[in-house]
């Protein structure tokens, strides 16, 4: 057997130490993920109020109609629809018909006068007529909205007949549109609240009733809310947003809104749980969404810690580290 001389075995063991990692077969080891900082909260319980909510507007559901209370020429007329008005508002006038037509035969007498006498007693009937003509001014009753007009300056009218529409402010309650799958919640004598804008304070109402003009182009019926007017006095025709309490449930589960993030693609709402240091997404079903907190029916657990901040873009799995 050829023996190897010491010399060269040393040299041959010398040039093995000085290959590199790659030629010896061995594989760089990569450097482990940094942790990424997040801040989590626990699952916990809470209380849920049910409400159910929809858009809608003041409205009145009484009217007063101004008649004409002889029969009778409408002399003037001072408003015009949307305009609003006061208990005792002078409105227009109107003047009776045979007031009206003694005083026209006066005047005809007047005009027909050939010899001073006959002016002298033309002038006397025309001033008599003018001071027997009855002119009775047409008032509002009632604080509202003109609604509509039936009649013009100078028409002719019959005894009765209408001249105006006007809403009365006094019946005024808030018809709100709510879905037709709520309409079986919604009952009357539910509170509701009534919210006219972000500056505007919330008004206080109670569900009187169901009307019956559904609409089958959005599927939803209008629903009246009785509230007090007498210090707010809202117009009419004011749009906001009833909110109705249907019912309350205690101790359910909740994680903070911020935890639950939506794929408005797809619908699916998910969290990110930490699991021994590492970030876990979970698919979560949802209900109502109270006080900064969202209801949880299934895919957590009471206890369970919720990413709140640092979780969006977060792979599944990812090392995470927990800040206060």
């Amino acid at each position: 057997m050829k023996r190897v001389a010491p010399a060269a075995a040393a040299l041959a063991a010398a040039l093995a130490c000085g290959r590199a990692p790659e030629e010896r077969g061995d594989r760089p080891q990569a450097p482990a993920p940094a942790a990424v900082p997040v801040r989590v909260a626990a699952a916990g319980r809470m209380n849920v109020t049910d409400v159910v909510s929809g858009p809608g507007r003041t409205a009145a559901f009484s009217q007063l109609k101004v008649r004409a209370p002889f029969a009778g020429t409408l002399m003037e007329l001072s408003v015009v629809d949307g305009d609003t008005v006061v208990r005792g508002q002078a409105l227009g006038s109107i003047v009776s018909r045979d007031s009206e037509a003694a005083l026209s035969g006066a005047r005809d007498m007047k005009r027909q006068a050939t010899s001073s006498a006959d002016q002298r007693d033309a002038d006397r009937a025309v001033a008599l007529a003018e001071k027997n003509l009855i002119r009775v001014p047409l008032l509002s009753s009632v604080d509202g909205r003109v609604l509509s007009r039936a009649a013009s300056p100078g028409d002719r009218l019959s005894e009765d007949q209408e001249i105006l529409a006007i809403e009365d402010a006094a019946s005024v309650a808030f018809v709100a549109d709510f879905p037709q799958g709520d309409l079986g919640r919604v009952r009357p004598g539910e509170k509701a609240t009534l919210e006219f804008g972000v500056r505007a304070a919330a008004v206080d109402g109670v569900v009187r009733t169901v009307l019956p003009s559904a609409n089958p182009a959005d599927f939803t019926a209008p629903v009246r809310i009785d509230f007090d007017n007498r210090q707010r006095r809202l117009p009419l025709g004011v749009f906001g947003t009833a909110r109705v309490t249907v019912g309350r449930r205690e101790n359910v589960l909740a994680v903070p809104d911020e935890a639950v993030l939506r794929d408005d693609v797809s619908g699916v709402s998910r969290v990110a749980l930490v699991k021994e240091g590492r970030a876990l997404w979970t698919v979560v079903t949802t209900a109502a969404r109270q006080a900064g907190r969202t209801e949880i029916l299934s895919g957590v657990g009471e206890g369970d810690q919720v990413i709140v901040s640092g979780q969006v873009g977060l792979p599944d799995g990812s090392p995470v580290s927990v800040r206060p």
